[in-house]
């Protein structure tokens, strides 16, 4: 009898998995205002802000790492161990954005959520490389693995740039890092025409 071999969907199950748990730690950090005022609500801005983000971070790097392993015709050890390193930097997501609201956003909270999103780019590169450059059925465009190449690459630029930004400028910072975000919420970006 055949021993079951493990596919890419049963890596992807785990992953979704994951991603909810990541996704309710957050939600677990968000506290009520003191107060019974609505305008007590403007103090939470930074830890609104913050969380909105976040989410928006952790929905975009969803459907982009479904759109990579749906390319994956199985699930190699590199693929695997790939996926668990992008994974870990998902999870560390809840720290930063608490972090970074219970300090109002300052520079090295801000700076500490560029560098994860710096790290959760590499590992996503890791992730391209074993599910889409490395083709063992139906070959993917070059188009396609070239542009979300690209794309990595200047997202980890602007990632380390909003680090080093934030120091100074912490708002400027996590204004950069928000800028990343519209640069990931097409995963399909081999169908866009530039």
């Amino acid at each position: 009898m055949a021993s079951e071999k493990l596919t890419a969907d049963r890596v992807s199950l785990f992953s979704d998995g994951v991603f909810a748990i990541v996704i309710t730690l957050m939600v677990l950090e968000l506290r009520p205002p003191h107060g019974s005022e609505i305008g007590d609500l403007i103090d939470l801005w930074p830890g609104f802000l913050s969380y909105s983000m976040s989410y928006g971070f952790l929905s975009v790097v969803w459907i982009n790492h479904h759109h990579i392993l749906k390319y994956a015709e199985k699930a190699t050890q590199r693929l695997i161990w790939s996926n668990f390193a992008h994974l870990f930097m998902v999870s560390l997501i809840p720290f930063t954005t608490s972090w970074v609201a219970e300090t109002d956003l300052k520079s090295g909270a801000v700076s500490l959520y560029a560098l994860v999103f710096v790290g959760v780019n590499i590992t996503y590169l890791a992730l391209c490389w074993e599910a889409i450059d490395r083709p063992r059925g139906e070959p993917v465009s070059v188009r396609l693995q070239q542009m979300l190449r690209v794309r990595s690459l200047i997202t980890i630029v602007l990632f380390l740039i909003a680090a080093v930004i934030a120091q100074w400028f912490p708002y400027v910072g996590f204004a950069t890092v928000v800028f990343c975000l519209l640069l990931y919420t097409r995963p399909d970006v081999s169908e866009v025409n530039i």
